[in-house]
């Protein structure tokens, strides 16, 4: 706390929590430029007792400021799943403490490049109406050495992310990276203006499940962050995604995203020919329940390949008690994604009017990991696999 030398605030303020005459101000407050007469404290005692609800005052500064700042330069929030844009920050019963930042103006493409049948309406055309929305396609040969090259590309384009990850840098920032790295390899960013999605990659942070918008916001020290990444080349995608740690992270959240990286690996782990998808759901829970987590049930995993989504859907929870009605079998040439969303506190999800961002119900921290896998005769073919260039990120992985 920061001593006030002013005589006249001496005497003329008081203490934001008790009344009585106040002599020390809040230094977030002071360094923010805040009202003095809201950051005013008579004691530390009284400042502490006052710090869980003081500390939204910085919030809404924090907030206010960026609106300001950068409504001018083309920057909105986000409504309408990407097809409406607001000077004002939504109203929103918000179950923890992130926000929603402005977002800036859609990136461009290059004229010559392959692109999605969305990327110029926001409307996939193929996708909806395909026999693979209730077939598990087989790839052939050549399609799968596509699906290599793709899934390389995009390791390679997420492996970018991570080396920015720090405190400071904007989730925009990243989205900028993931834009620019795809382009640069000759793809495009699958996820842009797909069903009017704004921009290149999916961000996110904290109480976040899936589907957060690159934004102005600042990553913080002890955040976590899931960048997910998507990319379109050669006429096929390639998707995966991984949880960071920004800074320094409490424990609790490291045991969360270890945890959520074990149930991928342990589901990868049983996948070959002739095993039903309904199990990667029994493992996926297995795992997590034991360690006190739960399993996101509203997302599952899906197929992939010349669509972005299709046949089989996978989800990631368990058959008996949450119904997990997965049918089929595993065969060789097939290719979908595992990517199990793991929740600190309860499974459900709240919607943000972005119509997006998937956020916990209870506000506590939510990981994920994506892979694309490949079927093969014997067992599996993880397309999206850390390659030794990848940034060494993650403490329990023995480089």
């Amino acid at each position: 706390m920061d001593k006030d030398s002013s005589a006249a605030a001496e005497s003329a303020l008081s203490c934001s929590r008790c009344g009585k005459p106040a002599y020390l101000q809040c230094p977030k407050c002071v360094e923010l430029k805040l009202p003095r007469e809201g950051a005013a404290f008579c004691t530390q005692d009284c400042f502490k007792a006052s710090w869980s609800s003081h500390k939204s005052v910085h919030l809404k500064s924090k907030l206010a400021n960026v609106q300001s700042e950068q409504t001018q330069d083309g920057w909105l929030y986000c409504l309408r799943k990407g097809q409406t844009r607001t000077s004002e920050l939504p109203y929103f019963d918000w179950t923890g403490a992130l926000r929603p930042y402005p977002i800036s103006q859609r990136r461009l493409v290059p004229e010559g490049l392959e692109k999605p049948d969305w990327a110029v309406d926001g409307i996939p055309k193929i996708e909806p109406n395909s026999d693979l929305q209730n077939i598990v396609e087989i790839k052939t040969p050549e399609q799968i050495e596509r699906m290599r090259e793709t899934c390389r590309i995009a390791r390679e384009v997420l492996d970018a992310a991570a080396c920015i990850i720090r405190p400071g840098i904007t989730t925009d920032e990243i989205d900028e990276v993931v834009h620019q790295a795809t382009i640069a390899a000759g793809g495009y960013p699958s996820p842009l203006n797909y069903h009017f999605f704004p921009k290149s990659c999916c961000t996110s942070v904290n109480e976040v499940i899936c589907h957060g918008i690159p934004d102005a916001r600042k990553l913080e020290d002890g955040d976590i962050v899931n960048v997910d990444v998507t990319v379109y080349y050669k006429g096929v995608h390639g998707d995966l995604n991984e949880t960071f740690f920004v800074g320094e992270v409490d424990e609790a959240s490291q045991q969360l995203v270890r945890c959520t990286y074990e149930c991928l690996e342990k589901a990868i782990s049983i996948v070959k020919p002739g095993v039903r998808f309904r199990e990667v759901g029994e493992v996926i829970n297995r795992h997590a329940t034991m360690s006190g987590l739960s399993v996101v049930k509203s997302y599952c995993g899906h197929g992939i390949g010349e669509l972005f989504h299709c046949a089989p859907n996978i989800p990631h929870y368990g058959s008996i008690l949450a119904r997990n009605k997965a049918v089929g079998i595993m065969k060789a040439g097939q290719t979908f994604t595992i990517e199990p969303m793991i929740n600190a506190g309860v499974w459900r999800d709240r919607l943000w009017p972005d119509g997006w961002t998937a956020a916990t119900a209870d506000g506590k921290r939510s990981a994920q990991f994506e892979h694309t896998l490949l079927v093969t005769e014997t067992g599996v073919e993880v397309l999206t696999a850390r390659l030794p260039s990848s940034p060494k990120v993650f403490p329990w992985l023995n480089f």
